[in-house]
């Protein structure tokens, strides 16, 4: 090899060495994440109404997360004409939280205080589930840390307060955030078809500071607008449902739902929020590799969040 720059040292291609997400360094204890982000992997799928799976997702979309891990001196876009995630935005992958099998609450607990180790560090939160129930404890370590506006990518809205005595399901998990008096209202995109939620839930997200669109009303009014619906000067908290993407980009999840978003329209709906907003975390769901077939699915996840990422501490330049 050369002497100098991006030459020297190992290759360290994709399929070579362990698959942390981006191939970033793992940090096992939690009391010294010292970094820009940290990625927390939630491997929880208990709160699942159809398809199992989701258990798996954080180690595929960490494996995906390898293929745009090439060098260290970030990644060029010649469209935007910038360079995102150099070396001087610090990403560390602290694991997974530990997930006690059958115990909601308990594997809840650990997620909560992954994040919060995250957000006492000074790191921005990025956790990988598992399903969209785990977006309930991510969201209950935010309570002290000022108001946040919640944006969700999905096809469902996630809005059901209790049934048959659940309260903490996947199906819950906007509804527990709104309970939250820190939760100022939620942007939810991409909300289509036959949901979860009925009628009631609709009415009650609204009242509670939901603005919900569809797919086609999106299209419909087109990226700016929808950005501008976005509460200015709002300290936004991201959460993605991999089911919010049509299933013929991203089959590998338990609730597929035909009519989803594209990739750029979900890439240039991120853009748009880190350059008008703080983000202060964000997180990504229900990828269940066991019906992902090509790893499309993982890979659109991996894919999303890096670019989120460059997006976001770009923005921050």
């Amino acid at each position: 090899m050369s002497a100098g720059g991006y030459e020297t040292g190992r290759l360290n291609l994709p399929f070579v060495g362990i698959a942390t997400f981006g191939k970033k360094p793992y940090v096992e204890d939690w009391g010294s994440i010292d970094a820009d982000v940290a990625i927390l992997g939630a491997p929880f799928d208990f709160g699942t109404q159809f398809r199992p799976g989701a258990r798996f997702g954080p180690r595929a979309i960490r494996e995906a997360s390898t293929l745009f891990s090439f060098g260290h001196a970030g990644a060029y876009d010649h469209e935007d004409d910038a360079t995102y995630l150099g070396e001087e935005v610090r990403i560390v992958d602290i694991g997974d939280a530990d997930i006690i099998h059958t115990n909601t609450e308990k594997s809840h607990e650990n997620i909560e205080a992954g994040v919060r180790a995250i957000l006492d560090a000074g790191a921005l939160p990025v956790t990988i589930g598992g399903d969209h129930s785990i977006t309930i404890p991510c969201i209950n370590a935010y309570e002290g840390r000022g108001d946040i506006h919640v944006v969700q990518i999905d096809a469902h809205l996630d809005f059901v307060d209790e049934r048959h005595g659940v309260r903490n399901g996947h199906g819950n998990c906007m509804r527990r955030a709104a309970d939250k008096e820190y939760v100022t209202g939620q942007t939810q995109l991409g909300i289509r078809n036959v949901s979860s939620t009925a009628k009631d839930g609709y009415d009650a997200a609204r009242a509670m500071g939901s603005d919900i669109l569809s797919v086609r009303q999106i299209r419909k009014l087109g990226t700016e607008a929808v950005l501008d619906r976005i509460p200015k000067d709002a300290r936004i908290y991201i959460t993605i449902d991999i089911d919010g993407f049509c299933p013929s980009i991203a089959p590998g999840t338990g609730t597929p739902s035909h009519g989803g978003f594209m990739y750029y329209e979900v890439l240039e709906l991120m853009q748009g929020i880190a350059k008008r907003h703080e983000v202060v975390g964000l997180d990504l769901v229900e990828v269940a590799p066991e019906y992902d077939a090509g790893q499309s699915t993982s890979v659109l996840a991996a894919q999303l969040l890096l670019n989120t990422l460059g997006f976001i501490f770009h923005a921050r330049t």
